[in-house]
């Protein structure tokens, strides 16, 4: 099935649909900790902290998501409240290895010039795919006629592309090359992803 099929699929059931938003959290969550771990001790931009801050917001909003489906579902992010636990907990950690060894190979890299580029790259690779999730999710949930919704993390996505273009291109004059190189690394993770969702569902 394609992934707008898998969605309905997901959307149709309570509890799937509150594993899934919950995994969206845990994913949320889980970019907002790596953009607070790759920070300078002493270079910290505006940008960064807005980035992190709304990576979290978007976590606790999709959280809150849940009880528009059930009350008490997905209390935490153990395992058996996730829709492909594994894959789902490390997939930005396994993207962030393969970004980081590409850095190291290709622009000889290290320390916190390393830890930038990558947080750059990987950050860049998810929101182009969040630019492409959220709106299909929206759109899925809108003929569903279901009351959860994600309008306002659309918006802040769309934002956050446009800043992560912005520091690309003061990166590096090839910076396209190298976003692209990052998109191929996520697109195979997701495709990898979306297997795991469809055994599950």
């Amino acid at each position: 099935m394609n992934f707008s099929q898998l969605l309905s699929e997901i959307v149709s059931d309570h509890d799937k649909h509150a594993r899934w938003l919950n995994t969206l959290s845990l994913m949320e969550n889980s970019g907002a900790r790596k953009i607070s771990a790759s920070e300078h001790k002493k270079d910290v931009t505006l940008i960064i902290l807005k980035h992190a801050a709304e990576e979290h917001r978007h976590a606790y909003y999709l959280k809150k998501q849940i009880s528009k489906l059930s009350a008490d579902a997905c209390p935490t992010y153990a395992d058996h409240y996730l829709l492909a636990s594994s894959s789902s907990r490390y997939y930005l950690n396994i993207l962030d290895v393969f970004v980081c060894k590409y850095l190291k190979t290709v622009l000889h890299l290290s320390g916190n010039e390393l830890k930038f580029a990558a947080y750059l790259l990987v950050t860049y690779a998810i929101e182009v795919r969040a630019d492409e999730l959220y709106p299909l999710y929206q759109e899925v949930l809108d003929k569903a006629g279901s009351k959860v919704n994600v309008k306002s993390i659309i918006l802040e996505e769309e934002g956050h592309l446009e800043e992560m273009l912005v520091q690309l291109k003061n990166f590096s004059p090839d910076w396209q090359k190298h976003a692209e190189k990052a998109v191929e690394f996520e697109t195979k993770l997701f495709n990898e992803w979306i297997k795991y969702l469809e055994k599950e569902i």
